[in-house]
């Protein structure tokens, strides 16, 4: 990572924020993308100090010119941009026979338009030098889970986006690549415990190593993603499930 620029959408909580801590520890300059700039601000301070440079932007992703404004900040500001991340996203479990159109559309927006607005707004600063871009789909790009008609659907989308686009801008040197968590321990996935919409427990019990992911562990294949060692990788959705997908057993 050292010297890459890399933008990284949602990085001020949860997995984005992981994220965006270890690129810079990693001596990757980051450009940080969230929606409230007092905490992209706060965010950028405390990474800034690793090796890496990081700064913040005030970024929605369902706004495609606030992606173009980020993407931009990163040229002016770095001169460059080698990587994206979006780590963008939002949960709303409902039952399907009830959800509000508008509930559906805001899932739409957030999990899958934003995703592609802001892939093409980094894209078009890497077309002469190349790069890297991974989305953070889940495993319910793969697994239907009862009341997540909207998000299911969004992440198979971001899961299909990342393979149309790996082999449209592969002539171009971009590589396209997607990390789909199983349960990690967030701040989404507690606030979905604590409402009653998933059991802890019962997680635990289906996951075959027998934990959540941890954040470190996602941020860990993101790296591995936009690093190098993953030259002749693209197209690809690497889950971090603990074996979520692999077990059919009962």
């Amino acid at each position: 990572m050292q010297d890459k620029v890399i933008a990284v959408s949602g990085g001020v909580s949860g997995l984005g924020a992981e994220v965006s801590a270890r690129l810079a520890a990693e001596g990757a300059r980051v450009v940080i993308g969230d929606l409230n700039a007092a905490q992209v601000e706060a965010k950028a301070a405390r990474i800034g100090t690793a090796p890496g440079l990081a700064f913040g932007v005030v970024c929605d992703i369902t706004r495609p010119e606030q992606c173009e404004a980020l993407a931009q900040a990163a040229i002016e500001k770095f001169g460059q941009l080698d990587g994206m991340v979006n780590c963008a996203g939002i949960s709303k479990p409902d039952d399907s026979i009830s959800l509000a159109p508008a509930d559906w559309a805001r899932m739409v927006d957030v999990q899958l338009n934003g995703p592609f607005y802001f892939a093409q707004a980094c894209a078009k600063r890497m077309l002469e030098r190349g790069g890297a871009i991974v989305f953070i789909t889940s495993t319910n790009a793969e697994a239907a889970f009862p009341r997540r008609a909207a998000y299911c659907s969004a992440k198979a989308g971001v899961a299909m986006l990342t393979k149309v686009l790996a082999i449209e801008w592969a002539e171009k040197s971009i590589r396209v690549n997607a990390v789909g968590p199983a349960y990690s321990a967030t701040e989404m996935t507690i606030r979905n415990i604590a409402a009653g919409n998933v059991s802890e427990a019962q997680i635990k019990k289906r996951i075959p190593l027998g934990r959540l992911a941890q954040p470190a562990d996602v941020a860990d294949a993101v790296s591995f993603l936009l690093s190098d060692k993953a030259s002749f990788i693209t197209g690809h959705s690497l889950y971090v499930d603990g074996g979520w997908l692999a077990y059919g057993y009962f």
